[in-house]
């Protein structure tokens, strides 16, 4: 998820999000957005609860946008983790 935010609240913001467990990975971002962070749900129904019920409650939250995973053919989250070999 993008999340826009009051610039003064910045800090309260990320303090509130860290702070809910379905937040898992959270990064104040340069450029058009103030954070982004990626978020886990079980099915839509829980996300959509994580967004109404406790996401747009916190006080600085501007706005939203949101991009689903369809498929994740390379990274952490697939199962295929690559890694890194050095050669001396």
């Amino acid at each position: 998820m993008n999340i826009f935010v009051e610039s003064p609240t910045l800090d309260d913001v990320v303090r509130e999000l860290s702070k809910l467990s379905n937040v898992e990975e959270l990064y104040e971002v340069t450029g058009e957005f103030d954070i982004v962070t990626l978020v886990s749900a079980a099915d839509i129904e829980e996300f959509r609860d994580f967004v109404k019920n406790k996401l747009l409650k916190i006080n600085g939250v501007r706005s939203t946008v949101t991009s689903i995973v369809l498929n994740a053919p390379k990274g952490p989250r697939n199962g295929n983790v690559l890694k890194s070999t050095t050669t001396q």
